[in-house]
């Protein structure tokens, strides 16, 4: 059960942060979707929804988008479409209901490092930096990695345009509950990026997968051999939506999947 004592609208993100940062039980309040997800009193709920931080900005070399941007807003974009081969559309484009979709935002699921998360699997596999306001730009990867060195909130994240391909996977046990696995995959010139997520903890990069794959030609047997290093490199565990032995098998699965349809549309 989650509990509010009060409710604040700060007009600039240092208003926002000094708030943040007065109290322990204070928090930033994104979209709110999953909320219920968890069971915490909240001192003062810091909504950032008039900081305007909602918006995609495509400039010449990256796309900058703003924390508060939804999923909707991504899904739809041409631009990141385009670019990305329809990447994070298909990472989105499952979650249950346009409704659910107009609520979930972009820094609040990437701050949260959500295990589940199927768009942070995707967004993995690209060239994304995150702008903390305290702690300034950091990776992705650094990001999910370690998590924040100390409260903070994230502004925006930064997206770089590099030439490529791009596919994303996953496997559902019904269209309304998340994934059991999924997998995003890139190429981009001779160099392929890799990430696997809801093992069930979060999305992580399978290097040793990614350094096998660089200059391999597809065959059958290069495409079995990536994925038995994918399914031995990654910790993989067992909860009510599947086992470790499944994911394991089923990531090879992806895998083989992903590198197909990256192939088709490269050819």
């Amino acid at each position: 059960m989650i509990t509010i004592r009060t409710y604040f609208f700060p007009e600039t993100l240092e208003a926002a942060y000094e708030k943040l940062t007065e109290r322990k039980n204070n928090a930033v309040i994104g979209g709110g979707a999953y909320l219920k997800l968890g069971s915490k009193a909240i001192g003062t709920a810091v909504d950032l929804s008039k900081l305007g931080l909602e918006y995609i900005n495509e400039e010449e070399t990256f796309f900058e988008i703003g924390a508060m941007t939804t999923f909707s807003k991504m899904m739809l974009n041409e631009g990141l479409n385009k670019h990305f081969t329809n990447l994070f559309q298909q990472s989105i484009e499952d979650i249950v209901g346009m409704q659910l979709k107009n609520m979930v935002t972009v820094g609040a699921t990437i701050y949260s490092r959500y295990g589940f998360s199927d768009f942070l699997t995707a967004l993995l596999v690209t060239d994304t930096k995150v702008k903390l306001f305290k702690a300034g730009w950091v990776s992705l990867e650094e990001f999910l990695e370690q998590g924040p060195a100390e409260r903070d909130i994230l502004e925006k994240i930064r997206i770089e345009k590099r030439k490529g391909f791009y596919n994303f996977q996953e496997l559902r046990g019904s269209s309304s509950d998340y994934s059991i696995i999924n997998l995003a995959l890139a190429k981009e010139g001779e160099e392929y990026r890799v990430a696997v997520g809801a093992r069930p903890t979060r999305a992580k990069l399978a290097l040793n997968t990614m350094e096998f794959l660089q200059n391999q030609e597809l065959t059958n047997e290069n495409v079995k051999k990536a994925g038995d290093i994918l399914s031995g490199e990654l910790a993989f565990g067992t909860n009510v939506r599947g086992s470790k032995e499944y994911r394991q098998s089923m990531a090879k699965v992806l895998l083989k999947k992903a590198l197909q349809e990256v192939s088709k549309d490269e050819n």
